[in-house]
């Protein structure tokens, strides 16, 4: 859509539709490691969180009819290379370390999607768009969740761990 950014506006647009990119892979990678985990809770964690990132794709396409805009699906690299890192980790992993190295990637990739929030909200608000501000800001208070829970059962499956001293 955007060959060159020349306004706040567009630049916000551009970034609005990379979170929208961004949530969608992470969709998909939800489903992935929903498989992939060894875990029955986090299995579930991983359930719950894919009908969240359902309900924030919503938020960002609702974003933009706030906005008078058509969603747009901005290409987000970053999210592409977390994926790749975390597949490639993945495929590394001994079945013993398995639901370690996800919830690693886990924790990146909620850091990544706070931050990009953290981003959109600043710059709606700087914009007097409150409504934006609003439902970009439900997403960010789930994906901070999300993340405190990725890091409570990292702490316990640390804990549990044969050669893990406590």
């Amino acid at each position: 859509m955007f060959e060159r950014l020349n306004t706040p506006q567009e630049l916000f647009d551009y970034q609005l539709g990379a979170a929208l990119t961004m949530e969608r892979n992470v969709l998909e990678m939800l489903g992935d490691l929903e498989e992939r985990t060894r875990s029955d809770e986090l299995r579930r964690q991983f359930h719950h969180h894919a009908d969240e990132t359902r309900q924030q794709i919503g938020n960002i396409e609702e974003s933009f009819r706030a906005l008078g805009e058509e969603p747009d699906d901005s290409p987000c690299p970053a999210i592409q290379g977390l994926e790749k890192e975390a597949k490639a980790n993945i495929k590394k992993a001994d079945d013993s370390v398995l639901d370690a190295v996800i919830l690693a990637g886990a924790a990146e990739t909620e850091h990544h999607e706070i931050a990009v929030y953290e981003s959109l909200i600043g710059q709606a608000q700087a914009m007097g768009r409150q409504r934006v501000v609003d439902l970009l800001s439900q997403n960010l208070e789930q994906e901070q969740h999300t993340l405190d829970e990725v890091r409570q059962h990292a702490r316990r499956l640390a804990q549990s761990m044969p050669g893990t001293t406590a």
